[in-house]
């Protein structure tokens, strides 16, 4: 459902959420390691996201960046739609430009009700809520494990 922009960005902000409940710099170098995603790909993300305050960086060999508001206050639906934009919520499931309650597609109705499902997740849960779920092994973050 999101881009690949997107679900780095947020596997990056829930990392930084992750560390000291993201006052503590965290290295782009650590988030790929961890992440498994590409250096050149996230620091340009990172950037976009320092740009739009909702990360804030330090340079230097002990630099990185961190959360600009409090864990507390953050929810991941800035992220997506900074990213993705609010359109991917409304967009139909399978491409069609004419799908409406009205006129639904074969799959409007689910879709419907999944997209809603996932934008109140992202709406609704604080950054603290889902890093605590991962903290008490109820979720996880780890993409690739380490042997």
């Amino acid at each position: 459902m999101f881009s690949k922009s997107c679900q780095y960005a947020i596997q990056a902000v829930l990392h930084i959420g992750l560390k000291d409940r993201g006052k503590a710099p965290v290295s782009v170098k650590s988030i790929c390691e961890e992440q498994n995603i590409p250096t050149h790909f996230l620091s340009k993300i990172l950037q976009l996201l320092v740009k739009q305050k909702i990360l804030s960086s330090i340079k230097g060999p002990h630099g990185g960046f961190m959360l600009s508001k409090s864990i507390h206050q953050f929810k991941l639906i800035e992220i997506v739609e900074l990213i993705d934009g609010s359109e991917i919520f409304n967009q139909c499931g399978i491409g069609l430009k004419r799908c409406s309650d009205e006129t639904p597609c074969p799959v409007h109705h689910v879709f419907k009700k999944v997209k809603n499902q996932i934008k109140s997740i992202l709406t609704d849960k604080t950054l603290d809520q889902l890093c605590n779920e991962i903290h008490e092994g109820k979720t996880n973050l780890i993409l690739f494990p380490k042997n």
